[in-house]
Order: structure tokens, then C-alpha cells, then sequence
């Protein structure tokens, strides 16, 4: 669980700012939106050797 302590001087604003950095770094809306919707085992075996034939190639494999 993300957890962000507001301090006393500190203004709702910028605390939302650190609470969305620390969410990114944590990898939490990636999660979110790739558990967002079902994907069927072979569809999902398919989506992910595209992805890496798509990294080989930009490395110039």
C-alpha cells in the first residue's frame, strides 16, 4: 500500500504530486492497466513475443 505523509506546511497539491511519482515508481498503474482486462493464454503468448521481437529489433538484432 502507497503511502504519502502530508506535512505541515505542505499544500494538497504537491502531495498528490508525490503520491502519483511514488505510485509510477512503484509500478502500480502499470499493474493496474495491465490487469485491466482478460486476456486469453494465447493471446497473451502472442502479445508478448510481439513485444519482444518489437525491443529486438529497435536493439538492431
Amino acid at each position: 500500500m502507497t503511502m504519502v505523509k502530508v506535512g505541515e506546511n505542505e499544500s494538497v497539491e504537491s502531495a498528490i504530486k508525490r503520491f502519483k511519482r511514488k505510485c509510477q515508481k512503484d509500478g502500480i498503474i502499470g499493474d493496474i492497466r495491465r490487469k485491466e482486462a482478460y486476456y486469453k493464454p494465447s493471446v497473451a503468448k502472442k502479445m508478448k513475443s510481439e513485444a519482444a521481437r518489437k525491443k529486438a529489433r529497435k536493439r538492431g538484432n
